[in-house]
């Protein structure tokens, strides 16, 4: 794969608690990924920042909440986020990235 394609899947990390639950059980992790991405990207992305290994990586793409400023209807953008999982023993260091 190339890689600047994969420094480009990875957006930002997702911090917020329904997250760190996840983080805590489940050994995942979540991230704001690019909306064409796929799960091998994903994973191979992952593997090649955090110097972790992936054992799955699961998709949810959010579609954009219709908002409304005064008179003028919008949308917010359409999301997707990524769900890795890690193999036993394995664990994120966000302060290292390579």
């Amino acid at each position: 794969m190339n890689v600047e394609r994969l420094y480009q899947v990875i957006l930002a990390p997702v911090v917020t608690e329904k997250a760190t639950i996840v983080a805590e059980n489940n050994q995942q992790v979540v991230f704001h990924v690019a909306l064409d991405a796929t799960k091998p990207e994903i994973k191979a992305a992952v593997e090649m920042l955090f110097d972790v290994e992936v054992e799955s990586v699961q998709v949810l793409n959010q579609k954009g909440k219709p908002k409304r400023f005064g008179r003028f209807e919008g949308r917010r953008r359409h999301g997707r986020k990524a769900y890795v999982r890690l193999k036993d023993g394995q664990e994120f260091d966000f302060t290292e990235v390579n």
